[in-house]
């Protein structure tokens, strides 16, 4: 077990904490544990999105190629719009009952919907039963993923080593990354094995069992995890209250609301729908986009832990101002310079720019929320907030995009995306200058 240690009165214990090398041991395990589920929640929840374009006519088989791809994201989106559920259900249980549990209960969860979609019969064989079962299980794979982000970010802040908080934590964004990686590489491979039309038989489900068999791994190596809350905290009166945090802990809600919003948008602008940008905006080919946004979503994993690293030097306050002020004034030029190059390397540069100044606020996006609420309700405001924010603003980014575009007004696009960024610089103004975010870290 952890010692117990005071998390949140940091400024009465100024003196960094000795910890034993067995203590340190356990609690890097038990971030690398609670990383591993996020990385199996999001590659299963991002390998519908890339394998649809295999399965989309097995449940949708009346319309053309272009409704059924319609119809597929539609469901997708249904996912999406689950996340505030599952972050008000997971947020709850994780104040009430322990992060563990929550933890545990999420990626059961995920493995369950991943093995719905990879056994679910198709549209031949049940009609228009199989569409709804499908939505079954993307719903249960929405609230799976909607209550991952704010219980993984309050136990890795929680569990993460004193001076070493921004850099650990960083690794959820790591994994988040991998996670969608390690998606396309799954369907490359499957690409390079099979031929389309045993894909489409077929080869679809494949990457659905392997999410799931990845998933229960996750399941085991999180029963490992030790419980950071406390029973005092978890029988508080507004333990996990929705209500109490709006009467009590209402600045810190719309904080977080305020720079996850700008965050969420120019996060999925610069990885979900950057590559649809450079075929649609910059007239590069499918190919040569797929291979640019493959190389800077690496790079860009990798720069996480250097972006919490710095976290622990100038204070995460200092990461979100820069991402704020940064994102404010870089988007719009970026954009417009994107749209006139055609060299895939000059390209690369530009979003990997972008994804530089991104990375201010995803790697230490979870502990800077976390940061900001007490124990008792911390899982409820970090993941309830984030949800509510990610499905508004980021769920909707690549949507708004396409609509300005094809109204004619594409350029609209790029100064939406300036002025959230300008409303995370103004939340960030709203952080605590606290001296123990650059030296008295958990």
């Amino acid at each position: 077990m952890f010692r117990r240690q005071d998390q949140d009165d940091l400024a009465s214990h100024p003196e960094r904490p000795h910890y034993t090398a067995e203590e340190k041991r356990k609690r890097i395990f038990a971030i690398m544990a609670a990383s591993s589920g996020n990385l199996v929640e999001w590659f299963d929840f991002y390998i519908y999105a890339f394998g649809a374009i295999y399965f989309a006519s097995a449940f949708f088989p009346k319309a053309n190629p272009t409704v059924q791809l319609l119809n597929t994201a539609g469901v997708f989106a249904a996912g999406f719009l689950m996340r505030p559920i599952g972050g008000w259900i997971f947020g709850r249980i994780g104040d009430r009952r322990g992060r563990r549990t929550a933890l545990l209960i999420s990626v059961a969860m995920m493995c369950v919907g991943s093995l719905m979609i990879a056994a679910v019969p198709t549209y031949a064989s049940i009609g228009a039963w199989a569409p709804v079962l499908l939505l079954c299980a993307r719903l249960l794979q929405g609230l799976s993923v909607g209550g991952e982000y704010g219980t993984t970010a309050t136990y890795m802040s929680e569990v993460a080593l004193r001076g070493l908080r921004g850099f650990l934590s960083s690794f959820q964004y790591v994994t988040l990354i991998g996670g969608q990686l390690l998606a396309v590489l799954v369907i490359v491979i499957l690409q390079a094995l099979l031929d389309e039309a045993q894909l489409k038989a077929w080869g679809w489900r494949i990457p659905f069992v392997v999410g799931a068999v990845a998933a229960l791994a996750a399941l085991f190596l999180r029963r490992t995890l030790h419980e950071t809350s406390t029973a005092q905290t978890r029988a508080a009166k507004e333990a996990g209250s929705f209500a109490g945090i709006l009467r009590n802990h209402r600045a810190a809600f719309l904080t977080v609301l305020g720079y996850t919003a700008g965050g969420s948008l120019i996060f999925y602008t610069f990885t979900t729908y950057m590559q649809k940008y450079l075929v649609n905006s910059a007239g590069m080919s499918v190919k040569t986009a797929s291979v640019v946004m493959t190389v800077c979503l690496f790079v860009f994993m990798c720069l996480q832990p250097l972006f919490g690293a710095l976290s622990d030097r100038i204070g995460r306050r200092s990461n979100m101002l820069l991402f704020g002020a940064l994102g404010t004034l870089a988007t719009v030029p970026i954009f417009t310079a994107l749209q006139r190059v055609h060299s895939p390397e000059a390209a690369g540069a530009l979003i990997l720019l972008a994804l530089a100044i991104v990375s201010f606020y995803t790697s230490v996006s979870g502990i800077v929320k976390a940061e900001l609420f007490p124990p008792e309700v911390r899982a409820m405001g970090v993941g309830f907030a984030y949800a509510i924010a990610n499905a508004v603003f980021g769920g909707t980014a690549e949507y708004v995009a396409l609509w300005l575009k094809d109204a004619g007004h594409e350029p609209l696009f790029y100064w939406y995306v300036s002025v959230m960024m300008l409303v995370a610089f103004l939340a960030a103004l709203r952080l605590p200058r606290r001296p123990d975010y650059l030296h008295n870290e958990h």
